[in-house]
């Protein structure tokens, strides 16, 4: 098993100014508990669980390590005892609800101003903005109007809705939601140690972003590639954006013997923030949430090209994030439900020289010039 990498302080190793935002917030947050609610702060602390403090302030309460979950040993909190759990179910990606309440609260203070000054006033007629009359009224309004525009796609952004995950056995589910790019083989991968397949997923700002697990697996290692930010269509994205590697091995006997799978999640040129709350040794059910890409991006999965894988997508196809059969593997000589279609035709077939294996350094196969992605 490896080591967290260095540039994974937090679950959010790019940074933000809104997590800059939400860090300072908390500083204020437990000066109030510290001052008005010592006895919640003593209750806390003793059903906190953990060997350390992973976060570099204080930690008083749940909130306090939402950023810093993924570091070992540290500090948390059962269930029943974090009375902020609720959160997980409002239908937003608790990731993103700073940003939700911080974007919101940017785009639609101008209908919320327009409002509170002019919408009671006597003689109030809205179809007095449609004369042409240019006033600093008329210029609010059609400003705050428009403004509900990106408000609203900001709130539909950060939606997390509930999914109903299959159980079959075999199956890989899509680890993300949005269109299925590219199916691409792969002579040879060095982590899977053999021939892969690997299938794209573009996402666009209208896709849910939180990404799931392909099927129940372990955490083998983590990377963290720092990067630029070009628009995910882009086939330089893939090795030029800033990304996370997930390398797994998947432990439920149902799926069959175990086998490695590489996830990769490449941020785009909206979407310019990676959360990642995983950490080495982590074992997850299939459909779990892994993280989320803070707009539109790109989700890389890569599995092992053996007899018996059905790929269930084709380019072009919507997919839903552990919902969608991606692909199946065959289980005791049966294939899970109907395969109807065959391997759909391939984008392209991409030949790489064995490399060195993820522990020695080397953790991806590079593109092939001008290869499409």
């Amino acid at each position: 098993m490896e080591s967290l990498p260095p540039e994974f302080v937090n679950i959010q190793p790019g940074g933000g100014r809104v997590m800059s935002l939400e860090l300072a917030w908390g500083h204020v947050r437990r000066w109030y508990l510290r001052t008005f609610r010592p006895k919640y702060v003593k209750r806390m602390a003793a059903c906190r669980k953990g060997e350390r403090n992973p976060a570099p302030h204080d930690v008083l309460d749940p909130r306090d390590v939402k950023f810093y979950e993924n570091q070992p040993g540290g500090w948390h909190w059962d269930a029943e005892n974090d009375p902020f759990t609720w959160r997980n179910h409002l239908g937003f990606a608790r990731w993103g609800l700073a940003e939700l309440l911080v974007f919101s609260a940017m785009w639609f203070a101008p209908i919320v101003l327009w409002a509170c000054i002019y919408a009671g006033r006597d003689g109030f007629d809205v179809t007095e903005y449609w004369d042409g009359k240019i006033t600093f009224e008329s210029v609010l309004f059609w400003f705050a109007v428009i403004s509900l525009v990106p408000g609203a796609l900001c709130v539909w952004f950060f939606r997390d809705p509930p999914r109903t995950i299959p159980d079959e056995p075999g199956v890989v589910v899509s680890p993300a939601d949005g269109t299925i790019a590219e199916i691409a083989k792969l002579d040879y991968h060095p982590f899977l140690e053999g021939p892969a397949v690997r299938v794209g997923i573009f996402l666009s700002i209208f896709n849910v972003h939180v990404n799931r697990w392909p099927q129940a697996a372990r955490v083998v290692g983590i990377d963290y590639h720092p990067g630029k930010y070009l628009d995910a269509r882009d086939p330089a994205s893939v090795t030029e954006n800033e990304q996370a590697h997930l390398r797994l091995e998947t432990t439920d006997p149902a799926d069959g013997p175990p086998r490695r799978m590489v996830l990769h999640a490449i941020a785009g040129a909206v979407a310019r923030r990676i959360v990642c709350v995983l950490k080495p040794g982590d074992v997850k059910p299939r459909g779990a949430k892994i993280g989320m890409i803070k707009l539109g991006s790109r989700t890389e999965l890569l599995m092992p090209d053996e007899p018996g894988l059905t790929v269930r997508v084709k380019v072009g196809q919507k997919v839903l994030g552990g919902k969608t059969e991606l692909a199946a593997y065959m289980v005791n000589d049966t294939l899970p439900g109907e395969a109807t279609d065959t391997f759909p035709p391939l984008t392209t077939r991409m030949p790489t020289a064995p490399q060195e294996s993820p522990a020695a350094g080397t953790t991806e196969e590079p593109p092939a010039p001008g290869a499409p992605r």
